[in-house]
């Protein structure tokens, strides 16, 4: 009977036990947010400052390792300086599969638009909701809090030997200044600029046929 006893005493404290952690609430685990970006440091060169660190596309976007495949993305200073204010920055939906050339966000200005291109291939995991909300930090922030997301990046190694880096990308941005003031003496004296910045905002003063351009030659969409 003793015996009995036991194991029945047993089996309420094995069913108590059960129930009360089952009741215990799930915690969903939730991803570790990316870290905010620190302050790059800034090389002159050539007249012209640019990151220490960064890789530069072709299309005038930018990215930084930021350790464990994950890639931090934006647009360059020419190309923000191009734009001026804008209206808003629309980024490729999260958990897209984004590739390297090809279509990133869309940055718009009233009924006018142009596309930028992804300098890395992945999946973007995290947006600048900052950016979204104020996107004109992308001018005047461009290589800090004017940051547009984060890509997962299994190739980031491989996808890197096809930017731009190191001491070539001042004499880059330079070649990129005299091809637009040679653009902009043949199309409109009038906003052609020799040396230094473009004329803050020019891409959107001028009609869809220069712009269309523009956009082919520098941002290759």
């Amino acid at each position: 009977m003793s015996i009995l006893f036991v194991l029945l005493t047993f089996l309420l404290i094995l069913s108590y036990s059960y129930f009360r952690r089952n009741e215990t609430p799930a915690v969903a685990l939730q991803p570790a947010p990316f870290q905010k970006m620190t302050a790059p440091r800034m090389l002159k060169t050539a007249g012209f400052d640019v990151p220490e660190g960064y890789g530069f596309h072709l299309g005038h976007t930018w990215v930084r390792d930021e350790g464990q495949q994950n890639a931090r993305i934006g647009i360059d200073g020419f190309a923000t300086n191009l734009f001026g204010q804008v209206d808003s920055v629309e980024m490729a939906d999260l958990n897209r599969w984004v590739r390297q050339g090809q279509k990133l966000c869309t940055v718009r200005k009233g009924a006018q638009s142009v596309e930028m291109l992804s300098p890395v291939e992945g999946v973007l995991v995290s947006v600048n909701h900052e950016v979204l909300k104020n996107p004109n930090l992308i001018t005047e922030d461009p290589y800090k809090n004017g940051w547009l997301g984060v890509v997962k990046a299994p190739e980031l190694s491989i996808n890197v030997k096809n930017l731009l880096a190191g001491p070539i990308v001042p004499a880059w941005m330079q070649n990129s200044f005299a091809r637009l003031s040679g653009m902009m003496q043949t199309i409109n004296p009038a906003l052609a600029q020799d040396g230094g910045l473009p004329v803050k905002g020019l891409y959107f003063q001028v009609d869809s046929t220069v712009q269309r351009k523009l956009a082919k030659e520098f941002f290759l969409s």
